[in-house]
């Protein structure tokens, strides 16, 4: 238990981290109705174009910028393959990971890993989070702020507010109503093709700068840490919507419960790891958690609703006897 309660502040951090990536995939999924595969490929592209510019003494921001532009190309790929080539969304987000995979080992220098020696202190202190920083501020050695929970917590915040301002102006709104409804958003003189490669492009963007963000959490780019990307960010999107859906109805609400999804699930993943869980069974977990939170919506709808339809048609029926007799 002990340990469960140590390692709690690493799960928030993490989940923060990639509740950033699962904003991105909320922006794809739920505002476009477009399952992006490409957030597998592009999460990695971010961590590898960030890792190594800053191990090659670039600026810290200009590597950011630099790993959420790479991420905004693969989205723009993959939006292309889909308006411009005819080819079906979730195909063009395959077709462009599976090539990022090599473009990402060309990022690295064909090699699977790439570290950032966080052993100099001088390297160290350059970085934005590290998994340090929550050893460190733990034991005094470094001020609250520089804390990955504070620091992430204050992207995330940026994050929200730029594209709550984003999503109310007349572009925007021309990207939700693509998403809602595609036929009528065209009828409005909405060029669609322009409004889902836009969106692509902003997803994977997100994507990328929570791949390198998380790269400098684990001081490495590993070449397989994008894997599974988006099962975590579709498990963050339905844990946040069906724990807060009744809460939260403002579209920034709607996105910060995205984030504290990502944290739930990485608390849930903590707990599991503690009581002793095999960590190769992981992925199988991710699934069945979000097939579990994807199937409730559909429960409720088919069986609670059908009960309460029926004992209301039963009312009214005894009411009717009654009032005949």
């Amino acid at each position: 238990m002990l340990g469960f309660i140590s390692a709690l502040p690493g799960a928030v951090s993490q989940g923060l981290i990639w509740g950033i990536m699962a904003i991105g995939v909320y922006l794809t999924y739920k505002i476009l109705d477009i399952a992006d595969l490409t957030v597998d490929g592009s999460f990695c592209t971010g961590a590898a174009v960030f890792v190594v510019l800053f191990t090659g003494g670039a600026n810290l921001w200009l590597a950011l910028a630099a790993a959420a532009l790479a991420g905004m190309l693969a989205g723009l790929v993959t939006g292309i393959l889909h308006t411009f080539c005819g080819i079906p969304a979730i195909l063009a987000g395959i077709l462009t990971q599976l090539g990022l995979w090599s473009v990402n080992m060309a990022v690295m220098g064909m090699k699977a890993t790439v570290a950032i020696n966080v052993t100099s202190p001088e390297l160290l202190d350059k970085l934005l989070v590290s998994l340090r920083f929550v050893q460190d501020v733990a034991k005094g050695a470094r001020p609250f702020y520089r804390h990955p929970i504070f620091t992430v917590g204050l992207a995330t915040v940026a994050i929200i507010a730029f594209l709550y301002w984003f999503f109310g102006t007349e572009l925007g709104c021309s990207l939700r109503a693509t998403g809602s409804n595609g036929s009528m958003a065209r009828a409005q003189g909405i060029n669609t093709d322009v409004a889902k490669v836009l969106g692509l492009v902003l997803s994977n963007g997100l994507v990328a700068l929570s791949g390198a963000l998380l790269a400098q959490y684990n001081s490495a780019s590993e070449i397989n840490m994008g894997r599974g990307a988006i099962v975590i960010g579709l498990a963050a999107v339905i844990i946040g919507e069906v724990a807060f859906s009744r809460v939260f109805h403002n579209f920034a609400l709607k996105l910060l419960s995205v984030s504290i999804g990502a944290i739930i699930y990485y608390i849930v993943i903590q707990a599991c790891l503690a009581m002793g869980m095999n960590p190769n069974y992981l992925k199988l977990l991710s699934a069945i958690v979000v097939a579990v939170f994807l199937s409730i919506p559909f429960w409720k709808g088919k069986y609670f609703h059908a009960k309460v339809k029926s004992r209301a048609a039963g009312a009214e029926a005894k009411l009717g006897g009654e009032r005949n007799a």
